[in-house]
């Protein structure tokens, strides 16, 4: 969240502008990175909103107030349903913190994406942005940056440095580069 409004500033994303944070958890840290910022949020938890469902159409009712055109996914741990994401076909990016396809889909989120790489014992590993569908992970690669991995690794360290190294520099980029494509289509 803090890349993307830091390189809102800066001007690296310049086609488009942060409207509306929205988090499932109401502990997020973007919140309050959003509030310091002056960006409007909202928190819509799918357990109090009973089902997915509901928690979908509570989203999409933010999304259509707040006049949105694209959807960034930094940090949003829940999967949305195809009848969610097809509504807004490649209009929601993500970045995963792996290359795509490695450690990828259901089940790899967070540490666990770091932790299995270690496991398998690559020596490469990086982040991906990708459109977000209905198969979690699955969607149409936007772009990529590897990050090497380095003796005596932790999940933590390697985690540190795909965040630093490529997460925060390919999202922004990503999502200056669709919402630029988004605006031509205009």
């Amino acid at each position: 969240m803090q890349a993307l409004i830091d390189k809102q500033k800066s001007g690296v994303i310049k086609s488009g502008q942060i409207v509306l944070v929205v988090s499932n958890n109401k502990d997020a840290y973007a919140l309050t990175r959003a509030k310091k910022a002056g960006i409007p949020s909202e928190i819509v938890s799918k357990k109090e909103c009973g089902s997915q469902e509901e928690f979908e159409k509570r989203l999409l009712e933010l999304l259509k107030k707040n006049d949105i055109d694209l959807i960034v996914l930094a940090g949003f741990m829940c999967i949305l349903s195809e009848s969610f994401t097809s509504k807004y076909p490649k209009r929601i990016v993500n970045v995963h913190p792996s290359l795509i396809p490695s450690f990828c889909g259901k089940g790899f989120y967070g540490l666990k994406v770091h932790e299995a790489a270690l496991e398998y014992g690559v020596k490469v590993t990086g982040a991906t942005v990708h459109f977000v569908n209905e198969v979690p992970d699955g969607g149409e690669i936007i772009m990529q940056k590897a990050v090497e991995v380095q003796d005596g690794d932790t999940p933590e360290t390697l985690q540190k440095r795909v965040m630093v190294n490529a997460e925060w520099i390919i999202l922004p980029q990503s999502v200056e580069k669709v919402s630029a494509s988004l605006l031509k289509k205009r």
